[in-house]
Order: structure tokens, then sequence, then C-alpha cells
């Protein structure tokens, strides 16, 4: 007789939330946690004299979250973040509307990264990278898009401002990210969980 063996952890298919017990609870749980972490990580913003967008850490809660959480669960959690948002919850950044974009490519991002991490591109530090930086365009193209509307002025300048000024901080982030999702599955693999 042999003995049934567990799913493997670290195989692609799964994501670290995965792994949580409690199905419903856990997935209700994690949903509106992750609205709120996008919520409190806009609290922390740095506006830059020459741009009308400030530095937060909302892309990288949504990138790493989104990895973490998979698909559904993250893209039900930045759409919760969006609509409890346009419903008067006072958690996004103060910028007039510049920075609306930027938030509808968070549900964008949150459904591709969290997809691309269930096919098991979140396990190494070169696919982890390019996963992050998909992420990066899907946020930096609707954000871009969303400030060249909001001002009135062509996608030239609105990349010029909205993108450009985060190229460093966001390669900072992704390298970070890079190091945090293989290291996570491989002690999630060594454990055996």
């Amino acid at each position: 007789m042999s003995a049934i063996s567990a799913p493997n952890p670290i195989a692609p298919g799964r994501v670290l939330a995965d792994l949580v017990p409690g199905e419903r609870v856990r997935d209700i749980a994690l949903i509106g946690t992750f609205a709120a972490v996008i919520g409190l990580s806009a609290q922390v913003a740095v506006f830059l004299p020459f741009s009308p967008v400030p530095v937060t850490g909302q892309t990288f809660a949504v990138l790493l979250g989104a990895a973490a959480l998979g698909a559904g669960r993250a893209t039900l959690g930045a759409s919760l973040y969006l609509v409890l948002g346009v419903a008067g919850v006072p958690w996004f950044t103060a910028t007039g509307g510049a920075s609306f974009g930027y938030i509808i490519g968070f549900v964008a991002a949150a459904w591709i990264v969290g997809r691309l991490a269930r096919l098991g591109n979140d396990r190494t530090v070169a696919r982890t990278v390019a996963l992050m930086a998909v992420g990066n365009l899907v946020i930096y193209a609707a954000g871009v898009t969303g400030l060249a509307l909001v001002l009135g002025v062509g996608i030239v300048e609105a990349t010029l401002l909205g993108a450009v000024p985060f190229l460093i901080g966001d390669a900072v982030k992704l390298a970070l990210a890079a190091a945090l999702l293989p290291a996570t599955w491989k002690l999630v693999g060594s454990h055996g969980a």
C-alpha cells in the first residue's frame, strides 16, 4: 500500500497564500488585508517638486502581494481598494486625480502578476525580476495614460512626469522582491509545508 502524498508546495499552480489553511475565511481575510495594505502604503507619500505623482510603497505592495496571493485574490483586493477609495475611504494619496490611472493599473497588474506567479514565475530571481518588470509596466501604462488625460498633456510629457522619476526606486523595489519571493519559496520547500 502506497502512501498518498500532499501536493508539492513549490510546484507551479500554487502561490504562497495557498499554503495558509482554512480556504474561505483565509481568502476573505487575505483580500481585505491586501486592500488595507495598499491603502496603508499610500499613506507614506513623498511628493516630488517635479511630478504630480508622489513616491509611495503602493507599487511594491501591489506587486509583491499579487505574487503571494495569486490573480483572483489579488485582483479582488486591489478592486476593493479602488471601490472603497472611490466610495470615500480616505486612503488615496491626495493628488487631485493625477494618481487615479495608477490605481486602475494596480487592478490590472494584480491579475497579471498573480497569474504569472501561479504559473511558477516567482520561484527564481530571474523570473521574479521579469514578473515584477511586467507588473511595473502595466502600472506605468495605466498611470501615465491617466496622468496625460488629467493634466491634458501628451504621452511623452506624462511619461517624463509620471514614470521616469520613479525608475530607480522601482528598480530597487524589484530587486527586493526578487530576493524575497524565491527565498520564501526555498524556505517553504525546505520545511515541507
